[in-house]
């Protein structure tokens, strides 16, 4: 990736949370290998008023100083492993913003002023709902737009959404969608009253990525061995299936393809129940040979495991709070027309070691029925042992209901690699669901 960022020329990149999936040591390796330098105003160095990375950049261009402020969404430690953070405290970007942008108009006589946000918006812009599922602080472009007097221009990221042009209190805003689908394009158009540059148009625009883009030789010769090992251990057979499985339908009932890696963190962690998501609706296993990436396609984030002692109070808690993920219900709409667009649909977690009902016909909070473990109604007070991933432990998705609960086993290897460890060594995949859940209406 830097390799490919040097040759386009970047001017510089914001920090994300993603880039702390793979620790420190992966992430200081990537930095130290790009030619351009890495944002992040709210990144300090734990205890100190120094920021580990570049707070902003300054550019001139054709006489025009534009500074590039950087920005994080301070939810890491919510998500990640404490390793993969040590040393470092992510402060709230919009006292941080308050503080930094002043510095580049003043300070830096910057004429334009980007910030250049690993966040999206918190909010729905009708009703000024927050969106469900955030952790504190984790997207604040709204409040940003509103409150921080001097920002021309907002790039965001995060919340794998495209935005291709909004603006908010005199702020234009966009987002590129996520995974490459988009790139994001803004122009500003300024004139020179003799003294200063004043902006006077801007625009932004999506840009949407498809097959029918050739590929730039340059990038492709640089990606080329990286992409040849990466294809041999992706291609690699590692167990059969007698049937084809898919994930299409699996946010709408039990399915196979999800209950293989329910049954892997279950025996892993010799857990009582297991937690899980749809991250990836188009995964698919053919019938026959089993593949590396059939498992990377299914499992396409790098959480590693965790075991919780939970009540079955609190797994209830957490059902129920999944099962917002679908709106109110309205007479004669399916269970697909029904799902939330404000909630990814990551944080739709499925239960497996019991057996329930989600009836979205009831109100939400009260739409987990017929709760079952072992053959026998539930109790709130039932100890269990709850596999579940490091972002859900540590708050991701909102499932507060988990914080205090004891961890009991905690796996460094990452889920997707117990999974194919699992197919390796069982060489074959149950091709038929347990149809511990269904939705009712």
């Amino acid at each position: 990736m830097m390799l490919a960022m040097n040759e386009l020329h970047y001017d510089a990149m914001t920090v994300g949370n993603h880039e702390y999936n793979f620790g420190l040591k992966v992430l200081e390796k990537a930095r130290g290998d790009a030619q351009f330098p890495w944002l992040s105003a709210n990144t300090y160095n734990q205890g100190t008023e120094e920021t580990h990375y570049k707070p902003y950049i300054v550019k001139e261009i054709a006489g025009v100083r534009v500074g590039v402020l950087g920005l994080t969404t301070p939810g890491i430690p919510n998500w990640e492993n404490a390793p993969n953070y040590a040393g470092l405290e992510f402060r709230d970007p919009l006292s941080e913003a308050k503080k930094w942008v002043p510095v580049l108009r003043e300070k830096e006589r910057a004429d334009v002023v980007v910030i250049a946000m690993h966040m999206g918006l918190e909010e729905d812009l009708r009703t000024g709902e927050l969106n469900p599922g955030q952790v504190q602080n984790e997207n604040e472009a709204v409040a940003i737009a509103r409150q921080v007097p001097g920002v021309d221009l907002i790039f965001m990221g995060h919340t794998h959404r495209e935005v291709p042009s909004l603006y908010i209190n005199g702020v234009l805003l966009t987002q590129a969608n996520y995974w490459g689908r988009h790139l994001a394009r803004a122009d500003v158009y300024l004139e020179n009253d003799g003294s200063k540059w004043r902006i006077f148009a801007r625009s932004a625009r999506t840009i949407a990525v498809d097959d029918k883009l050739e590929p730039d030789a340059t990038i492709l010769k640089i990606g080329e061995p990286y992409d040849r090992e990466t294809q041999a251990w992706l291609s690699r057979p590692i167990g059969e299936s007698a049937a084809e499985l898919t994930a299409a339908e699996a946010r709408f009932r039990d399915t196979a393809i999800i209950d293989l890696i329910q049954m892997v963190q279950l025996e892993a962690g010799k857990a009582d129940v297991s937690m899980a998501a749809v991250f990836n609706p188009e995964a698919r296993i053919a019938k026959g040979p089993v593949t590396v990436r059939d498992i990377a396609g299914l499992y396409v984030y790098e959480n590693t495991l965790v075991v919780l002692e939970v009540t079955g109070q609190q797994l209830k808690d957490a059902l129920e709070h999944s099962a917002k993920y679908f709106r109110p219900y309205e007479p004669g709409k399916s269970p697909a027309e029904l799902v939330d667009e404000k909630i990814p649909a990551y944080n739709f977690d499925i239960a497996e070691g019991v057996n329930y009902v989600l009836n979205i016909a009831k109100p939400i909070g009260e739409r987990i029925e017929d709760l079952q473990y072992r053959g026998k109604p539930l109790s709130p007070t039932q100890k269990l042992r709850l596999a579940t991933n490091n972002y859900r432990v540590n708050g991701g998705g909102g499932y507060t209901m988990y914080k205090g609960a004891p961890v009991v086993y905690r796996s460094s290897e990452e889920i997707r690699e117990l999974i194919i460890d699992w197919v390796e060594r069982h060489k074959t995949i149950a091709t038929e669901p347990t149809n511990n859940w269904k939705i009712v209406y």
